[in-house]
């Protein structure tokens, strides 16, 4: 099972229980396409494991987060998919390679891309876009950052990319997904105005 789906697991128990049709319909949105079978078999190691509740309610099981969850803020791909979602399908790719790439100071390889639910299609689409602002990249130290990514598995194989050009709307559609994951991790209780202003007065 990919790393981050514990995380993303808990994320979509956030204050509801949802049985395992729930679960599976959730993740398939973020890309994440495992046979249910499979799935409720990782559901019921997490039972075991005391990660996550199960709670009969006839006729199905339901599932919920338990009160002390690891990460709660997710890892940085489930983050970045969370928000990427709500983009136009045409600028995700080079979004994600974007902030990945920024983020970890290097190319953004293709399994990354799959954490934050872009599939094969999605990328060749994006390659083949005439005036792509992404580019498989040819940096020659790929070899080196492969090695030294230990916290998820990269392929030996993989192909990595990179951002050709920042344009405006390319800019403000990352800086968006960027908002909405400092909205997620930072509490801003009490800082945000009940009464919400149009415009600011100097």
């Amino acid at each position: 099972m990919p790393d981050y789906l514990y995380t993303r697991i808990n994320e979509i128990l956030e204050d509801r229980q949802l049985s395992i049709s729930g679960i599976t319909r959730e993740l398939k949105t973020g890309g994440f396409n495992e046979h249910r079978l499979v799935l409720t078999g990782y559901l019921r190691a997490l039972r075991d494991m005391k990660k996550i509740n199960e709670i009969e309610i006839p006729p199905a099981k339901v599932y919920s987060r338990t009160e002390t969850s690891e990460e709660p803020f997710g890892d940085i791909y489930s983050l970045i998919n969370s928000h990427l979602r709500y983009l136009e399908p045409n600028i995700r790719v080079p979004v994600a390679v974007y902030m990945i790439s920024a983020l970890l100071k290097r190319p953004c390889f293709k399994h990354e891309l799959t954490l934050v639910g872009l599939n094969q299609n999605h990328i060749k689409k994006c390659l083949e876009t005439e005036n792509s602002m992404v580019r498989e990249s040819a940096d020659t130290d790929l070899k080196e950052y492969r090695a030294d990514v230990t916290r998820i598995k990269i392929p030996p194989s993989d192909p990595a990319y990179e951002i050709t050009d920042n344009n405006e709307q390319f800019m403000q559609a990352a800086s968006n997904v960027l908002f909405g994951i400092l909205k997620d991790v930072v509490d801003t209780d009490g800082l945000i105005a009940k009464t919400k202003q149009t415009k600011l007065s100097i």
